[in-house]
């Protein structure tokens, strides 16, 4: 539009008899600055894999098997035992079991002991007080209050760690998720990333109490077992805090996340199942990566994304779709944590120096190298403060950890540690 036709409609109207604001020569202009700062993802839709004949949830006069759900409404029992998918099971060499009997012989576990675990008798399926719980409980202070962890006790222990090794274990993982999978690690998530002009960082807060018990079901049911085992291995894996358990400063708010049932920190089973409940956050963010031309890899509750000048000047609109993304997966954003390190400073993924080449940062190699003069000097006892149980056995693994980052460095703190007096 010209100078003279912007001033006639001005002073005369538009066509259409509505009158004219200087704004409106701006209206789309400033339409495409507010969709490029604030970019918008389309619904993410699954593609249907599923069985379509599965079997709909049955109520029988009679208990189809025992301790089977009682409906007080009706009367009747649910069978929730009909629509195991055997070809998964087959699938993944995974045991097959359809009701808790099954479920109790494969553990080894008498069926009331089994319901004694899940707290099948009790109100609301979760312990009375701290004393009945099959957790022991710690709060560990961290900056900004106190993580809980839950640490197993030995008979719930026992069954989830069987769980794990002839279960969960069988389940691939995306190729993205290092942490806590077989052949990978902090060393092969940061591999990827190095030699990069930008490293975008971000960390998942509350990673797994974040997830919850029906997601927990629903990683059982997607590998082909029952309703009624689903919900019995659900119970097993997951945990939920007495009603009348004390925070270490008296307030209830940071109990919250911990009342309904959840993944425990602490449990053998928790991290796989974490892995398993992040693979369509995976699935996603690798795309999105791809995308852009990045790099994505995950540790645990740690994202991290790298990629070249071209990715560094997108990142005003690849932090937003993050984002969008991980509250769409029903995880939650540290934003304290996120950080964006370009190749001019220290970048560090999963503790691992990544500017050029692997390496171990400078603090820890001379700290390393320090304890390891003084064990040569003072003798190795000065040096154990920790207490470890085996000190020969702690600081050599240290040195084999420098010895994979940068060889050269390793070889000369095994030079040191072949000197030690033991």
């Amino acid at each position: 539009m010209g100078l003279f036709q912007f001033i006639r409609r001005l002073l005369f109207g538009s066509s259409s008899g509505r009158p004219v604001t200087p704004t409106d020569s701006y209206s789309k202009q400033n339409k495409t600055q507010r969709a490029y700062r604030k970019p918008r993802l389309k619904p993410f839709r699954y593609r249907q894999n599923r069985r379509t004949d599965t079997t709909e949830l049955e109520e029988v006069s009679s208990p189809p098997y025992e301790l089977a759900r009682y409906a007080s409404r009706t009367g009747h029992y649910f069978d929730m035992a009909q629509d195991t998918d055997f070809e998964k099971l087959d699938q993944y060499n995974l045991p097959r079991f359809c009701t808790p009997l099954e479920l109790s012989q494969w553990l080894e576990f008498p069926l009331g002991k089994l319901a004694w675990l899940t707290h099948r008798f009790n109100q609301f399926d979760r312990p009375d007080d701290v004393k009945e719980s099959h957790y022991v409980y710690h709060w560990l202070p961290k900056r900004n209050g106190f993580r809980l962890i839950e640490a197993p006790r030995p008979f719930i222990k026992i069954a989830q760690e069987q769980i794990l090794k002839d279960l969960l274990n069988r389940i691939p993982v995306h190729p993205a998720a290092h942490g806590f999978v077989a052949g990978h690690s902090s060393v092969t998530n940061a591999l990827p990333h190095t030699g990069k002009r930008v490293v975008v960082k971000f960390d998942l807060e509350n990673f797994y109490t974040s997830v919850k018990f029906s997601r927990v079901v629903s990683i059982y049911r997607s590998i082909g077992y029952c309703r009624e085992v689903s919900l019995w291995l659900a119970r097993l894996t997951t945990s939920a805090i007495p009603m009348s358990m004390p925070f270490p400063d008296g307030s209830l708010r940071p109990l919250y996340p911990y009342l309904s049932r959840h993944l425990p920190q602490g449990a053998p089973t928790s991290p796989a199942l974490a892995n398993l409940s992040a693979f369509s956050l995976d699935v996603r963010l690798s795309g999105l990566a791809r995308s852009f031309d990045a790099e994505y890899t995950r540790y645990a509750d740690d994202l991290t994304f790298s990629g070249s000048d071209q990715f560094l000047r997108a990142l005003r609109v690849f932090i937003p779709l993050v984002e969008q993304i991980i509250r769409s997966e029903r995880f939650q954003v540290n934003q304290s944590k996120r950080r964006v390190l370009r190749n001019n400073q220290q970048q560090k993924v999963t503790g691992v120096v990544v500017n050029e080449h692997t390496n171990v940062p400078r603090k820890e190699f001379d700290l390393l190298k320090a304890i390891l003069t003084n064990c040569i000097r003072k003798g190795p006892a000065s040096q154990n403060r920790k207490g470890h149980p085996d000190f020969a056995s702690h600081l050599r693994g240290r040195v084999a950890y420098v010895q994979q980052l940068n060889p050269n460095r390793g070889q000369r703190l095994l030079q040191l540690y072949q000197q030690i007096r033991w």
